[in-house]
Order: C-alpha cells, then structure tokens, then sequence
C-alpha cells in the first residue's frame, strides 16, 4: 500500500504543485479544501482522494483528516492568507480570521493527524508555511506577520514535542504568483516592482514552494526538524539593489 501525504489547502496553488510532486514520487495525496470540483479534478489527476473542509470549522477538517487512507507518512498545511491593512484599519475580527485560517487551523489539522502520523512506521514529516513577512518589516503587514508568527512558533514547539518520531519544520515565501495572491500579482507594474526588491528578481511560483515542502516531506531531509526554511529570492537576508 502506497504511504499518502495529507495536503490541507490541495486545491490552491501551492496545494496542488506539492499533489503532482507526491504522487510523482509514489505517494498518495489526500487532498482536503473547499472546492469539491478542483479537489475532485486534481485526484484524479494524481490518483489520490480528497475531502472538503473549510480549516476554521475543526469538525469538518478532523473528520476530513481522519478520512485519509493509511499509512499517513506526512502532512502539508498550506493554507494562509493576505490581509493587507494599516493597524488603523484593521478589526479584530481580522486578526481573529487571519490567526484561525493560519495558526489554529494548523494546530487543529496536526492534532487531528497526529495519531495517524504516530502509527507510521518510518519518520513522518509535518509541513507548516510562513511568510518572509514574519523576518522582515513590512508596512500593512501587521495581521499576517502575527498569524504567520504564530505558525513559526508552532513549528519549533512541536518540532521539540513529536521527535523524533515525527519531523516539524515550514516553509516560508515571499510574495508568490498564485491565485491568493492574485491582487497583488495581476498589476503587472506592481508585479515588477515587487520582483525587483528580491536579490533573484522574480516572484515566486507555486513550484518553488512546493519543492522545498516536498524536499521536507522527503527522506532526503531525515535530519532536518525545526527549522524555517526562506524561499524568498533572498529577500530576508539579502540586499544587493541600491
């Protein structure tokens, strides 16, 4: 029996890259979102199941996790959101929906997975993702950056809690052209100007973040836990322009 990867967020466009990566690699991807048509579509595409679920209602998502077929060698969290306000605008219940959809939706996703990931009988792998916005000071960023704080914290806590039997670790882009971030993406002066502030002057891509969230799903990170790991162009240590 194939190992499957649980991949909260399978639709969106990370989501979906890291689906096509796993099922490439022999594993099967149970896909898990709100959008049963895009879910469905990808698995069959990758031979794998899905499930729907909204993260911010922790019924549907345990139920929805604990529908995946076993053995569970790992699970990716990619969900987040962008939320771009000055401190005067925002409410709380923005910071409220930003720390559910990104923190706690994670926390709820991993609690749900965990007996299943125990049972593995390799080292299972858990997947986070951040954002460059929690190194770096952005202006408007103020609710992202906590949510996505948060999920580092999470990532270091139960990398130290689960171990060694289950690795922990996230990943962490900057801004990266995919259908969240269309706002920002879709004005090609914008776009490029954006791009230029990275030492490797592109945006991301869907592809570049689930690569490295494959690598950490993989064997070939076996000694890697607890760690943040920047696909950012070199955005947040890096300043070669001007």
């Amino acid at each position: 029996m194939s190992d499957t990867i649980i991949i909260v967020g399978g639709a969106g466009g990370i989501g979906s890259a890291l689906a096509k990566k796993s099922a490439a690699r022999g594993l099967v991807p149970h896909l898990i979102g709100r959008s049963p048509d895009a879910l469905a579509a990808l698995a069959d595409e990758t031979g794998g199941t899905w499930a729907k679920a909204d993260v911010t209602d922790t019924t549907a998502l345990t139920s929805a996790i604990q529908q995946a077929p076993g053995p569970v060698a790992g699970l990716a969290y990619c969900v987040g959101t962008i939320n771009l306000k000055p401190l005067a605008r925002l409410t709380i219940e923005d910071f409220a929906r930003d720390f559910a959809i990104s923190a706690a939706g994670a926390a709820m996703a991993i609690q749900a997975a965990l007996p299943a990931l125990k049972q593995y009988e390799g080292t299972a792998s858990i997947v986070l993702f951040s954002s460059v916005a929690v190194s770096q000071g952005f202006s408007g960023h103020a609710s992202i950056s906590m949510a996505k704080g948060a999920v580092e914290g999470l990532t270091v806590a139960l990398a130290a809690e689960v171990a060694p039997k289950i690795r922990v670790n996230a990943v962490a882009p900057s801004l990266t052209a995919t259908p969240l971030a269309e706002s920002l993406t879709s004005n090609e002066a914008m776009a490029k100007s954006i791009a230029q502030l990275h030492s490797l002057p592109r945006l991301g891509t869907a592809e570049d973040s689930a690569n490295a969230a494959d690598f950490l799903l993989s064997d070939a990170s076996s000694w890697i836990t607890g760690q943040i790991l920047g696909v950012d162009g070199g955005r947040s240590t890096l300043r070669t322009k001007g």
